[in-house]
């Protein structure tokens, strides 16, 4: 499969787009199940506690509740024309967000299995010191887990627990930081991306955990316009999104670390084993990418211009013949996830980060 580096010339294109998905709670990412039926992970709107510092920003308090979820959405067919119905089928994980719901932590991705389970990751709480301030009720961040939407109560079940492994082992030499944050379902297990801890994990039937590549941090210059910042700044790699590609091998987007250099983000392609590759790059904060049915890829930004920018509009990309051609442009708010369906329409989780104003759009082009 060839390379797709940066890609300078762009275009756009005004697909239809439709809503078929409302009122769910910070929705991230999205994945067609083998049966046909749209999965979407929402990471929920946080509780009533208990409590602890923000992972994230130390200055804030999250507070723990059970409102992350899975939501199913099918099509019912009527005239020829679907009428979309959703349902939340598992219920009650672990959430952590502010007074507001907004930005939580929770379900963040989920992948589905040829057995009609999902696996999917739940973010951590950082540390597992911290997970612990949160009792019970938050044992299940920061882990990887098996998710059964057509059982009767919805069960989950912990595969595996990435906030230790991060404890145990840091693979990327820095600071203890976990998050667990794009899953993807393998014959042998699954991949999961922990953004916190900066590498590509694998986990096995059993649940061991494998460390399959390190993303490295760079050296950026400082964004203008904050003051005390020296000239340049250690930028992380932050994975978000693993999927597989046409030829077999793994690709990793970037959201990166602060200060979220706009055209810094890259796609690595990774073949376990091997030293990973720079396969694209050019983008600004991916937060999942995907392969369309003829092997395009798709590339969805939580903003165009930046994290900083203060702007919430998003992008989707598909890059064919080293062309970046921007999809839906001015139509996406801090999008999540990004899903090829059965039918090949493109469906994205739009209004990611807000509680009750989540939605899945698709996207026909």
């Amino acid at each position: 499969m060839a390379g797709a580096p940066a890609a300078n010339a762009a275009t756009s294109e005004k697909p239809t787009v439709s809503v078929i998905a409302r009122k769910l709670n910070n929705p991230r990412g999205i994945a067609a199940g083998h049966d046909g039926v749209l999965y979407v992970a929402e990471a929920g709107k946080g509780g009533k506690g208990p409590c602890i510092a923000s992972p994230e920003d130390p200055e804030a308090e999250v507070c723990l509740g059970k409102s992350s979820a899975v939501t199913a959405v099918r099509a019912k067919w009527h005239k020829g024309k679907p009428h979309w119905k959703q349902k939340r089928v598992v219920t009650g994980l672990p959430s952590i967000a502010e007074e507001d719901g907004s930005f939580a932590l929770g379900l963040h991705d989920i992948s589905p299995t040829h057995h009609g389970a999902l696996v999917g990751t739940i973010g951590g709480a950082g540390t597992v010191e911290a997970r612990n301030q949160l009792g019970s009720g938050g044992r299940l961040l920061g882990h990887v887990v098996r998710l059964l939407p057509h059982d009767r109560h919805g069960k989950v079940k912990p595969i595996a627990d990435l906030n230790q492994y991060e404890k145990d082992n840091n693979p990327d030499g820095g600071e203890i930081d976990s998050n667990p944050y794009g899953v993807l379902a393998t014959p042998h297990g699954a991949l999961a991306t922990d953004a916190g801890g900066n590498d590509l994990l694998a986990i096995d039937k059993k649940g061991k955990v494998s460390t399959v590549a390190v993303f490295p941090t760079r050296m950026v210059s400082a964004p203008p316009g904050i003051p005390n910042l020296p000239p340049q700044l250690p930028m992380q790699a932050v994975p978000t999104t693993v999927t597989k590609g046409p030829d077999g091998a793994y690709y990793v987007g970037e959201l990166t670390g602060f200060p979220f250099q706009p055209g810094a983000a890259r796609i690595w392609r990774v073949v376990p084993g091997q030293t990973p590759t720079v396969y694209a790059t050019g983008f600004t904060n991916i937060i999942d990418i995907a392969f369309d049915r003829r092997g395009r890829l798709l590339v969805l930004q939580i903003t165009k211009n930046g994290l900083l920018s203060g702007e919430e509009v998003g992008a989707l990309y598909r890059v064919e013949n080293g062309t970046r051609t921007e999809l839906a442009a001015g139509m996406l708010t801090m999008p999540g996830g990004v899903a090829v369906g059965h039918d090949g329409a493109l469906y994205v989780t739009n209004k990611s980060v807000s509680p009750g104003r989540g939605e899945v759009l698709r996207i026909w082009a």
